[in-house]
C-alpha cells in the first residue's frame, strides 16, 4: 500500500515540483488530475473544489479511478466517448451525470485534456474540470433524474454503493462490485435519461477558463524539474499521434493508404501504410503532420481536389481519378477512394484515403477489382479503429 501511494505522489512531485499541489488548491475550480501510465489511470489529485463538491475526503479518490462518481443515471454513451476521447489522446466537454457522495446525482459539465510531455510528446496526465449545469432537465413521461424530492430514498442504495467502493476490505468492495453489476442491468433494461441538460456557453466558458488556468500551473511548475509539459503535443515525428495497439493493426494492412484527423488544424495525416511510402517516394517524417496536398503538382485538376473536400464536408466516401507527383517529381494517376472512419460511438475519427496507381491497377490483384480491393483496405481500417474504441476501458502503459 505505502508503494502504490509513493507512485501517485511521484506522478505529480517528480514531474512538477514538491509545490505544485499548494498551487494546484489555490485554484478556486473542480477537478482531477489522473495518470494514464498507471494501471487503471487513477486519480493521482484532487483539488480542494471538487473534493467539497462530491462530498469526498482526498483520501477517498486517490487512487481511484473517475468511474466511482458514476451511477445509475450515468449515460453509458457518453462514458465511451470519454473513453474514446483518452484513448485517442485527445480532448472532449461533454454533459455528464455524476453522483456525491450521499448518493445525490447532478448534471455537470466535464472537460478534460491530455497533458504532454514537451520531450517526447507521450501523454503524461489527464485534467478533468468538472462544472456543475445549473438547470435541471425535465421530466418525460415520468421518467428522469431522481433529484432532491426522492434522493433520500436513493441514499441508503447508491450511498452505500459510494461507501463499499470506497472501501479498503475486499469483502465490502466485493459485495459493491455485486450491486453495482445488478445498477448496470437496471440501467440496460431503461434508465438510461433521454432527456439531456445542456451546458449554457458560459459554463463551457468557466470550463476552458479553469482548464487554462490548470495548464498554466503545470507548466510552470514542470521548467523547476527540467521535465516540461504543454497542453498541445509538441512531437509531430513518428507515429505517436496513434496508440501501439492502432499502429500494429493498420500495419497489416498490405494497400497503400494514409489516415488523416479531421480534428486537427489542416487535416493532418496521422499515419500512413509502408506502401504508401513505397508508391510515393517519401520518407515518414515528410508525411507524419502534414495535409495531403503534397502530392498535388501544377497539372492536378483543380475540379479532383473540389470532390475530395466535398466528400470530407459532407462525411461521404467518392472515388476520383487524380493526378498527384512522387518525391522525385515523376507523375502518376492515382486511382484515390476517401471513406470516413468512424468509432464505436458512431462519431467520424479518421478519413482514410487509400491509393492506387492506375498503371498497375490489374497487378497483385488476387482476382479481385481494383474497387475492391480499395474497399477491403478501408474495411480493415474501420474494423481496427472501431475494435481499439471499444476496448477504451483498458489502461496504456
Amino acid at each position: 500500500m505505502e508503494s502504490e501511494l509513493g507512485l501517485l505522489e511521484q506522478s505529480i512531485n517528480s514531474r512538477y515540483s514538491l509545490w505544485v499541489q499548494e498551487a494546484l488548491n489555490d485554484l478556486p475550480d473542480s477537478f482531477t488530475v489522473t495518470d494514464p501510465c498507471i494501471s487503471g489511470q487513477p486519480i493521482v489529485f484532487a483539488s480542494k473544489g471538487f473534493l467539497k463538491m462530491m462530498g469526498y475526503s482526498k483520501t477517498e479518490v486517490i487512487g481511484r479511478n473517475g468511474r466511482i462518481f458514476q451511477g445509475p443515471g450515468t449515460c453509458r454513451r457518453s462514458v465511451m466517448e470519454i473513453r474514446e476521447a483518452i484513448r485517442e489522446e485527445r480532448g472532449i466537454q461533454i454533459n455528464l451525470v455524476n453522483y456525491r457522495r450521499d448518493g445525490t446525482p447532478f448534471w455537470m459539465l466535464f472537460h478534460m485534456c491530455p497533458v504532454f510531455s514537451k520531450e517526447d510528446g507521450r501523454v503524461i496526465h489527464f485534467v478533468g474540470v468538472q462544472v456543475p449545469i445549473l438547470r435541471k432537465p425535465r421530466r418525460r413521461n415520468g421518467v428522469g433524474l431522481v433529484y432532491e424530492e426522492e434522493s433520500r430514498v436513493n441514499e441508503s442504495v447508491y450511498g452505500s454503493c459510494r461507501r463499499e467502493v470506497c472501501s479498503d476490505s475486499l469483502v465490502d468492495l466485493g459485495r459493491a462490485l455485486s450491486l453495482e453489476c445488478a445498477l448496470d442491468d437496471a440501467d440496460n433494461r431503461g434508465l438510461e435519461i433521454e432527456e439531456t441538460c445542456e451546458a449554457s456557453e458560459l459554463e463551457k466558458r468557466r470550463a476552458a477558463s479553469a482548464m487554462n488556468n490548470i495548464l498554466s500551473v503545470l507548466t510552470y511548475y514542470s521548467e523547476s524539474t527540467g521535465r516540461l509539459v504543454c497542453g498541445k503535443r509538441c512531437n509531430l515525428t513518428g507515429v505517436g499521434l496513434l496508440s501501439s495497439s492502432l499502429n500494429i493493426s493498420l500495419g497489416r494492412i498490405k494497400q497503400s493508404f494514409v489516415l488523416t484527423d479531421p480534428h486537427l488544424p489542416d487535416m493532418p495525416v496521422v499515419y500512413a501504410s509502408e506502401a504508401f511510402f513505397k508508391l510515393t517516394g517519401y520518407a515518414r517524417h515528410e508525411v507524419l503532420g502534414h495535409n495531403c496536398r503534397f502530392l498535388s503538382g501544377e497539372d492536378t485538376d483543380s475540379s479532383a481536389i473540389y470532390r475530395i473536400k466535398e466528400s470530407v464536408q459532407n462525411e461521404k466516401a467518392c472515388t476520383v481519378r487524380i493526378l498527384n507527383y512522387r518525391k522525385d517529381k515523376s507523375s502518376f494517376w492515382n486511382l484515390l477512394h476517401v471513406s470516413p472512419i468512424r468509432n464505436a460511438s458512431g462519431k467520424i475519427a479518421y478519413f482514410v484515403g487509400v491509393q492506387m496507381e492506375e498503371a498497375c491497377k490489374n497487378q497483385d490483384g488476387h482476382g479481385l477489382s481494383p474497387e475492391m480491393r480499395q474497399l477491403s483496405a478501408v474495411g480493415a481500417v474501420r474494423i481496427a479503429v472501431r475494435s481499439l474504441s471499444m476496448g477504451a476501458g483498458t489502461s496504456k502503459s
